[in-house]
């Protein structure tokens, strides 16, 4: 079968679009697969067979990955200690590596970054000279007093600056954390007052929707309030002098002033560090309290990226890998690692539509963008636009979009193909800060079904089970992963006995790790999630999807956006629906009559919410998810516990005090 889409509505019993026998030979994927029957002497015909052999032989698998992708290291005799614990299981007891080697290895591929900030910025650093400015900060670090265990902190966009402190860090064993600096204060103090980095990385503003916004006035109300932080480093990215506004903040120099001494250096020192030396902690959205601080090992972190970048996204030396991200969100995480595949890394920072809505697309086509990674609710936004970037735009090199954040629906599967390009691997893909990697996600080698995730990722023993913990098909349940993975956190931050961390993962089905997808597994060994487990709606105790609902709704051309909740009502619970409209509609009884009759058509009379209300605008954490749980508490009264996670807090007072709720 060749390489194809079909530009007419599709025929649900086909898929939307399989590779070639030519493209399939040609991935990564098959060649490690070639790879993994010298390796377990088997035949693995099937991609179910090459699974449930990575599931079932761990001590053969995670080594092959290693060996496979070029890991730089050693890796020692012992695979897996205390297999049978989960928590507690400890991989590659005996490695020693450094993450920052291995991202900044040589390569015949020249170009590590290309920058847009908007339409205004524009760099490019190479690979020599990004390992260069990473080893004369990491001069500069160490010469502050930074080494092993220390965490060095970054409130800063998406900057070639970010990517170099991170290198720099993680080459003497330095833990690194992030956030994007449109967190307002108490954003920041809820994620870096806990971890207290030594060192924090600031800019002097960024620009979005082409207005600069400085950064000043927070880090005047910051700095006294984070005791840790021995030294502030401001980067110029608006263009002002850095050197006086550092001198006018607690502690404060400026990149330029912190790297001058180090101007000579050329060469980096790697510390090689055990397989699970703290490299990253992450944090969770922390809309339901203060945000977890989930601590990443280096080599999991490392081991996880190349098996999902070089296997399941065909990532390869050379190509061109976009992801549209905050440093906030562990997309950018995710990105960065695809140094370690020899990949030119295409960075963007600011509003995604600026310049009309296209300035994606003119990057993508200057660029010459081999791997495009956004947002499904970016996609969405897409389609109301009216853009079509298959008409616009030379988009030959394009060979695969990546979607996650939140569910794909079937729809946006064909739009993709529709309007955007007609063959390329579309992944949606899904796990988590809490792995910074993915339980399901692409396979070049697969066909792309309507509405579908490809398939489970190598290595995940991932199962979908229901509430009395038996595995189940074709049914919805809860994602489970029933065996030990290396990108498992080491912990939490400050829990010593990790009693946090059990009950995150672990307390409803001890030794199973229960992630909190609410989904299931298709006939077609694909998946689909049907939104969080925790914002699941049981009326009349059925259990239903939140992203049942947002499919149905959100094909009406009003509805920009939607959101549901279950209301708790008369010893029960109802749905409400709440509803963003394009601008200059109004919700009336004929529209909201016709969206209750699109979602019972479209799913079951189940599905159809009692109240259909009408709002100015759709909570969203920074990362860009909407959040069911921030709206059903302001709706029963209670407290939003940190407001702070919020992209758009203030659209929470649509939701309060609704007369329309009363009755």
């Amino acid at each position: 079968m060749n390489d194809h889409s079909r530009d007419a509505a599709p025929a649900f019993d086909q898929p939307l679009w399989m590779p070639g026998p030519a493209r399939s030979a040609a991935t990564r994927m098959a060649a490690f697969t070639a790879y993994a029957r010298q390796v377990s002497g088997m035949a693995l015909e099937s991609y179910a067979d090459l699974h449930a052999w990575s599931i079932g032989a761990p001590e053969q698998f995670w080594p092959a990955v290693w060996e496979f992708c070029g890991v730089l290291g050693e890796r020692g005799e012992q695979v897996l200690a205390d297999p049978q614990r989960m928590p507690g299981a400890r991989w590659f007891p005996d490695a020693r590596l450094n993450f920052a080697e291995n991202l900044l290895r040589d390569c015949s591929n020249p170009e590590a970054l290309v920058f847009w900030g908007e339409n205004r910025v524009k760099r490019t650093l190479s690979r020599a000279g990004l390992r260069q400015q990473a080893a004369q900060f990491a001069a500069a670090l160490k010469a502050a007093g930074i080494g092993p265990g220390d965490r060095v902190a970054a409130y800063l966009p998406n900057l070639p600056e970010t990517i170099i402190a991170l290198l720099a860090a993680a080459s003497m064993g330095a833990v690194f954390t992030s956030a994007s600096p449109d967190f307002g204060i108490q954003g920041v103090l809820d994620r870096f007052g806990q971890t207290e980095p030594k060192v924090l990385i600031a800019c002097d503003g960024y620009w979005y929707n082409g207005k600069a916004v400085e950064l000043q006035p927070k880090l005047a109300g910051l700095m006294p309030q984070l005791p840790s932080v021995q030294r502030l480093i401001l980067v110029s990215y608006l263009g002002g002098d850095t050197d006086a506004l550092a001198a006018g903040l607690p502690k404060g120099v400026s990149w330029t002033r912190f790297i001058a001494p180090y101007a000579a250096v050329t060469s980096i020192d790697f510390t090689p560090l055990p397989f699970d030396h703290p490299l990253f902690i992450m944090y969770s959205s922390g809309t339901t309290g203060i945000p977890k601080c989930i601590v990443h090992g280096a080599g999991g972190t490392l081991l996880q990226h190349l098996k999902e970048h070089q296997l399941h996204s065909d990532l390869r030396e050379g190509d061109r890998f976009f992801y549209f991200t905050t440093c906030g969100w562990m997309m950018w995480n995710w990105l960065v690692s695809g140094l370690a595949s020899g990949a030119t890394l295409l960075l963007y920072d600011g509003s995604p539509f600026v310049a009309r809505g296209r300035i994606l697309w003119d990057y993508a086509q200057t660029e010459r963008m081999t791997h495009f990674g956004t947002s499904a609710k970016y996609l969405d936004a897409l389609t109301k636009t009216g853009l079509k970037p298959r008409q616009d735009y030379d988009l030959r090199p394009l060979r695969a979009i990546l979607s996650t954040g939140s569910p794909l629906v079937p729809e946006r599967f064909d739009s993709v193909y529709t309007e955007i390009k007609a063959d390329l691997q579309l992944a949606s893909i899904s796990g988590g800060t809490d792995i910074i990697s993915c339980f399901v996600l692409g396979n070049p080698m697969l066909p792309v079904w309507r509405g579908e995730i490809q398939c489970k990722g190598l290595g995940l023993a991932v199962e979908v089970w229901d509430d009395q913990g038996q595995s189940v098909r074709e049914q919805k349940g809860e994602l489970v992963c029933t065996r030990p993975f290396p990108c498992m956190p080491i912990g939490f931050w400050n829990d010593p006995h990790g009693k946090k961390y059990r009950a995150a993962y672990f307390e409803q089905f001890p030794g199973v790790w229960r992630h909190g997808d609410f989904c299931e597994i298709t006939r077609h060994d694909g998946l689909i999630i049907h939104g969080r487990s925790d914002a699941t709606l049981n009326p009349g105790g059925v259990r239903i999807g939140t992203a049942e609902i947002y499919r149905q709704v959100e094909k009406l051309p009003e509805v920009a956006e939607s959101l549901v909740i279950g209301q708790n009502w008369q010893a029960d619970v109802r749905l409400v629906l709440f509803v963003k409209l394009q601008e200059g509609v109004d919700l009336d009884h004929a529209l909201a009559a016709r969206i209750k009759q699109t979602i019972r058509e479209g799913a079951t009379p189940r599905h159809v919410p009692a109240k259909v209300l009408q709002v100015t605008d759709i909570p969203r954490t920074r990362s860009g998810k909407i959040v069911e749980l921030a709206v059903r508490n302001t709706v029963h009264g209670q407290p939003v516990k940190n407001i702070e996670a919020l992209a758009n807090p203030e659209a929470l007072a649509s939701f309060a005090n609704r007369r329309e709720l009363q009755d």
